[in-house]
């Protein structure tokens, strides 16, 4: 049975299921591609205008999708849409499963537990390529969930086109498991700290689902 799904309203457009936050980069573009469309007929401008503002705009809205999802069952699911970057040990015991989603992945992260949110902390940084090494230094939002496993962290970590993390929940929140808890605009990377003595359950180079693909083994 699916978790049920509590978070806040999606924004829609024309029946798409769009992802909360999308509403200020889509509308103006949405509306741009509109108008051009309406005048190209009577504008040569407009006709110009018209191919790549509505290219943009059907970009915009692939970008922004937030479909339903069947939540997986297991005791850590993927906060997020994309492909494993690294997997590391870290010197305190835990294990750090970096997720890189790029450009054309679902950009909604999704609760990997069950638990409470006890900190939801925004980081200043800089907006290197989320692939490249010098990331870890990038603006981010550091999430701290109090689970059945413990304290377990997760990162969103900005790119360097997406510029603004949009947590939807804050600290004191308890969520289910897949529930839907921020987005990052455009290319970026999420990290997940598995806590000491839980196996990894994906490799490096495999595609993860948020809220399908189990992180942990058994």
């Amino acid at each position: 049975m699916p978790h049920s799904q509590t978070s806040a309203p999606r924004d829609s457009l024309a029946g798409v299921r769009l992802a909360r936050g999308a509403s200020p980069w889509l509308l103006p573009t949405v509306a741009t591609a509109a108008v051009s469309l309406v005048r190209a007929r009577r504008s040569g401008v407009a006709k110009a205008v018209a191919v790549p503002a509505t290219a943009l705009a059907a970009g915009m809205l692939w970008f922004f999708r937030d479909p339903e999802r069947e939540i997986a069952q297991g005791r850590v699911i993927s906060p997020a849409d994309g492909v494993v970057q690294s997997i590391m040990p870290w010197k305190d015991g835990r294990t750090r499963v970096a997720i890189f989603m790029s450009p054309l992945n679902v950009h909604v992260n999704r609760a990997p537990l069950s638990g409470t949110v006890t900190s939801v902390e925004h980081v200043p940084g800089g907006f290197v390529p989320a692939f490249n090494k010098e990331s870890e230094n990038n603006e981010r939002v550091v999430w701290h969930f109090d689970t059945e496993l413990g304290d377990i962290e997760m990162i969103q970590i900005a790119g360097a086109v997406a510029r603004r993390i949009v947590p939807y929940i804050p600290s004191g929140t308890k969520v289910e498991q897949g529930e839907r808890i921020g987005l990052i605009r455009f290319g970026s990377r999420v990290d997940l700290y598995l806590p000491e003595g839980v196996e990894v359950a994906v490799e490096v180079g495999q595609k993860t689902v948020a809220g399908v693909t189990r992180i942990d083994r058994d």
